[in-house]
């Protein structure tokens, strides 16, 4: 089948009665095909259309090329966005860091129900799936890149992925598509553009159909990881103490479904990075047969496991600074933290803290570091936050992460725990319920 309007049409099928299509737009032929296409269609089904365009600064061209993006949508009288992102990073390679940072935008982006299509074709999946190949992928690699997948609020599609780069060029140039063609694509020293000009064109010489074969084999690949995520989600419930992991129920599985499943409750559950297989053979061996009294931890780019009191822990690597001192001047408003998560306070009655007294007072957000003493609502006396924190049972690691709510300097509100006398709501009375968000 050849690339138009109306074969993306059967592709998107329901898509289409979405609120809102976001168009992921670099510029390049295959985002500007699509958008077009998609621009055809809008008037037959009557969606918003959107597009959005990331600017990762990597190019002295990036400008121009932000530019040119918005040129096209105001020709085609189309909502545009552009956000400009870093995708400078020590720890991580320009094209990680820029994917990272591209995908983080989106899902802010994207509302309820609401759709992003991004401009992936086949010669792309096969790409994908050689390179996974190279570097020893699993079952979830090898499925390369899903057509259709949850994000955020909303779903993500890749609708080109039947259509080769050769049939989405044809029809941009029928079009008299002006689209930006990025040098880059060109340079060899990266492996996706050596596969593409040297190594696939040479393949395809002695196997004309490698391309509908290799992204047959990745639908396959994708099926099976279907039924493995299946599997998981049905270990995890087994296993799982909130979002946890108790060892003991753990080891009653094979090896094989332990992996499955720490792969499975690190990346949906957490939402990390993978483990790499060392990473997850370091956790079998070092980590769940540690002592009970120890509290070993294996760290990866992107994550950290540990072991608490026969449980496991996951959580993303981020670095911290205990004495940092937050103000919070208008409790309505939520507070973003450094490290990402945010506090958020909702109006409450008889519960919380007392509105009254934190109405005029000084309030700001600390972290422990040592010392700090609390007399939690219907204790009757005073204790050391240390002890709470003990008695409590939160793991040592994460113990000067809680925030603290101090008001006028003193301790007000262990955050996710309790509340300090004098000042918690009594009956009837409005107050502050707060909580942590993770974002």
């Amino acid at each position: 089948m050849s690339f138009s309007p109306e074969q993306l049409e059967q592709q998107l099928g329901a898509a289409l009665q979405a609120p809102c299509l976001w168009v992921a737009y670099s510029g390049g032929c295959d985002s500007h095909a699509l958008l077009h296409a998609i621009h055809a269609l809008q008037a037959h089904h009557g969606f918003t259309l959107r597009a959005i365009h990331i600017n990762h600064g990597l190019s002295p061209l990036a400008d121009a090329w932000e530019d040119h993006c918005l040129q096209v949508c105001t020709q085609l009288d189309i909502p545009y966005t552009a956000v400009r992102v870093d995708a400078r990073q020590k720890d991580r390679s320009p094209e990680e860091a820029a994917r990272e940072a591209r995908y983080a935008e989106w899902r802010k982006l994207l509302q309820q129900d609401e759709v992003l299509l991004l401009a992936h074709h086949q010669d792309d999946q096969v790409e994908t799936l050689m390179l996974q190949l190279l570097r020893g992928a699993g079952v979830k690699g090898l499925a390369a890149m899903p057509a259709e997948q949850a994000f955020a609020a909303g779903r993500l599609l890749r609708p080109m992925l039947g259509f080769l780069r050769e049939e989405i060029v044809s029809y941009a140039s029928a079009q008299n598509l002006n689209w930006i063609d990025d040098p880059s694509n060109f340079d060899t020293d990266f492996d996706r553009n050596f596969l593409r000009h040297e190594v696939i064109p040479l393949l395809q010489s002695r196997w004309p159909g490698m391309k509908t074969t290799l992204a047959r084999s990745a639908r396959h690949m994708g099926e099976a990881n279907s039924l493995l995520d299946e599997l998981a989600r049905g270990d995890w419930e087994t296993i799982r103490k909130e979002k946890t992991i108790v060892i003991n129920k753990l080891k009653h599985l094979s090896k094989v479904r332990q992996k499955n499943v720490l792969r499975y409750w690190a990346g949906e559950i957490h939402a990390l990075l993978m483990p790499g297989t060392v990473h997850l053979q370091r956790i079998l061996d070092e980590v769940l047969d540690a002592a009970d009294d120890a509290m070993p931890e294996v760290s990866w780019p992107g994550g950290v496991v540990r072991r608490f009191q026969g449980c496991l822990y996951a959580e993303a690597l981020r670095p911290h600074d205990v004495e940092q001192v937050i103000s919070w001047p208008d409790l309505a408003r939520p507070l973003r933290l450094p490290g990402g998560e945010m506090l958020q306070a909702s109006e409450v009655i008889g519960r919380g803290l007392s509105q009254k007294i934190l109405a005029n007072a000084h309030l700001e957000v600390r972290f422990r570091q040592g010392g700090e003493r609390c007399r939690p609502v219907g204790r009757g006396q005073t204790h050391q936050l240390k002890k709470l924190f003990q008695e409590w049972q939160v793991p040592p690691w994460r113990r000067n992460r809680v925030p603290l709510l101090y008001a006028n300097g003193e301790l007000a509100e262990v955050v996710g725990y309790c509340h300090c006398e004098p000042f918690a709501a009594t009956d009837a009375e409005p107050g502050w319920q707060i909580q942590v968000l993770n974002t």
